[in-house]
């Protein structure tokens, strides 16, 4: 979080122009005339200064340093002028060259110092600050708020944020009514996670200025790392005040994420990337909350943009292997996959991603070569050896399927899936008894589930457990009444429990559903070839094929909307508003 806590506080450049005559100090060999020149061109400077002319004043300081090279207020003057017209690194080779010259020169030390400040250069701003630092001290007086607050920022990038925040505060002390070096010193708290005296200045630069949006984005944010209420609050409105700032937005994306609301979040980031449509942290944080929102598609196309701009990146690579093997597309999803791997061997999720593209591809010794591989470094991880039980399943290894699954249980005794998955290999080999423990642990953490039901009742009428076969198997028809397996082995069961007319019900029931099911089955493909017969042009045929759907399945709604169709392709309107009449009614009678 400490990356969103950037100091806003670094406006346009602040150079410092020396005032004063042109000295002729180190021109003795320089002729009188030019002399005069370089000092005319030097004064005309300072006027095209004082009149904000920056460019007529580079053409003046750039006539001084070509007739005077030796005169140090020359560079100095030009490279102050070249930094604020934005030509940096030429600014600073003038000034370099006038610290040559003068090494005394406060000003040209201070306008190279701010220079390097902002061309992302601690390393060498650093001294220059200090050494300015020391000559203010002993000639007693203090350096510029806007000069300590540069500095402040220099330590801060060579990680040193407690001095830092020595020399926010001294800029703060001297500029106390300026909002945005308040929020700079409350960044740098924030860097230091300092939530309380974060939120205090953070505060205080909203009450200097309540339209300042990054305060408001920096204030909840920090309320929000505090667990306060209302930290989202101020992300909106820091966001309403500054619409078109990319950065606030994709903080406003990442706190809806973080309260679970990817459907916000996604407008959000994709707000974001249009304001900066080159933002990778943007593309990545949208294909992330559409992976997570199942629209796989939109997410692989970003994703694969992200991994095309960071090769190195090995968490973008990972997530868009899951992806790919979401869409089932895991042949394309295993070079990323292992791309992933080798950029971070202990990168376990790729590991198990990767193990799932090669169980879609029915890979399964490479498959459990990468979960072996990722329990190495996740030895207590559940779901590893879940997954490496079940890939031991697919292979048919029950005996090394087993250990897996019970270790995985033993690691997450919540989870449902591993004592079912147990109970079902009992089941396969004989072992009812535990079988049996296994089912009924998996549906007391996941009860509703119709066939779990059913398999524990058939586990007990294996162990002769009737009351309880029964009472297992009117669960799975409760919850599944249409599954006629359940009702056959409940037949069984009433059989054993000497109730014969009631099993006799039973096996009815479930020969009703089975004919219900194949007649169903009939009806779809009479109402395929009808919807065929219709899109060839043979209505007649068409019309046939759809009665004879509804002769096997009066209530198949599909069949109804078919049969309009055809008869108002006929012209009998009358009667394909009947057919369609019925077709709603038939789609109401289905709803619970």
């Amino acid at each position: 979080m400490a990356s969103s806590f950037q100091s806003r506080c670094v406006c346009l450049l602040t150079v410092v122009f020396a005032a004063g005559a042109f000295s002729s100090q180190s021109l003795a060999q320089a002729s009188y005339s030019t002399l005069k020149q370089a000092s005319a061109a030097y004064h005309d400077g300072q006027v095209a200064i004082a009149h904000r002319d920056l460019r007529a004043a580079q053409a003046d300081f750039e006539q001084v340093v070509r007739l005077a090279p030796q005169a140090e207020q020359g560079h100095s003057a030009l490279g102050a002028v070249l930094v604020s017209r934005g030509e940096t690194k030429a600014g600073i080779r003038e000034l370099e060259k006038a610290l040559a010259i003068q090494p005394n020169d406060d000003t040209a030390r201070m306008n190279l110092a701010l220079a390097y400040e902002q061309i992302g250069n601690p390393e060498k701003a650093v001294p220059l600050f200090s050494r300015l630092e020391t000559r203010a001290r002993m000639q007693q007086h203090e350096l510029p708020s806007y000069v300590l607050a540069a500095y402040a920022r220099s330590l801060a990038q060579i990680h040193q944020v407690g001095p830092a925040i020595v020399k926010m505060k001294a800029a703060v002390a001297l500029d106390s009514q300026n909002a945005e070096l308040h929020d700079a010193l409350g960044s740098l708290y924030a860097q230091r996670k300092d939530w309380t005296d974060a939120q205090q200045e953070f505060a205080a630069a909203i009450r200097l200025n309540p339209a300042f949006g990054v305060a408001h984005l920096h204030l909840g944010l920090a309320m929000r790392a505090q667990g306060q209420e209302n930290g989202l609050a101020e992300i909106v409105q820091a966001s309403q005040l500054e619409p078109r700032n990319a950065m606030i937005a994709l903080e406003l994306g990442n706190a809806l994420v973080a309260d679970g609301h990817d459907d916000k979040a996604i407008p959000v980031f994709r707000h974001a990337l249009e304001l900066e449509p080159n933002s990778t942290a943007a593309s990545y944080q949208l294909a992330l909350a559409l992976q997570r929102s199942n629209q796989i598609q939109d997410a692989i196309v970003l994703l694969k943009k992200v991994v095309a701009e960071e090769p190195d990146n090995s968490s973008a690579m990972t997530n868009l292997g899951m992806a790919l093997c979401q869409a089932q597309q895991a042949k394309d999803a295993v070079p990323f996959l292992q791309r992933a791997v080798a950029l971070d061997p202990h990168n376990v999720t790729a590991l198990e991603n990767l193990s799932a593209a090669y169980v879609q591809l029915n890979e399964f010794d490479d498959a459990i070569h990468a979960l072996q591989t990722a329990l190495k470094l996740a030895p207590n991880q559940s779901q590893l050896h879940y997954d490496l039980g079940l890939a031991y399943k697919w292979q048919d290894n029950a005996t090394a399927a087993i250990p897996e699954l019970e270790t995985a249980e033993r690691l997450n005794p919540t989870a449902p899936e591993a004592p079912y998955l147990l109970g079902i290999l009992y089941l396969q080999e004989g072992r009812y008894s535990d079988a049996a423990r296994e089912m009924s642990l998996a549906l007391k953490l996941r009860p509703q589930d119709a066939d779990g039901w059913a398999t524990l009742g058939s586990v007990y009428e294996n162990l002769n457990m009737l009351p309880q076969a029964t009472s297992a198997l009117h669960e799975a028809i409760r919850q599944n009444p249409t599954q006629p397996d359940a009702y056959l082995t409940l037949a069984s069961v009433l059989v054993k429990q000497n109730q014969p007319e009631e099993a006799r019900m039973e096996r009815k029931k479930a020969a009703d559903l089975m004919r219900a099911h194949m007649n169903f089955q009939r009806a779809e493909v009479s109402t395929n070839a009808g919807n065929a017969a219709l899109h060839a042009g043979d209505v007649a045929g068409a019309v046939l094929q759809f009665q004879d759907a509804l002769s096997f399945d009066p209530d198949y709604a599909d069949a109804h909307l078919g049969l309009a169709r055809a008869l108002d392709r006929e012209g009998k309107t009358i009667e394909a508003a009947e057919e369609r009449q019925k077709a709603e009614a038939t789609k109401s009678a289905a709803k619970p």
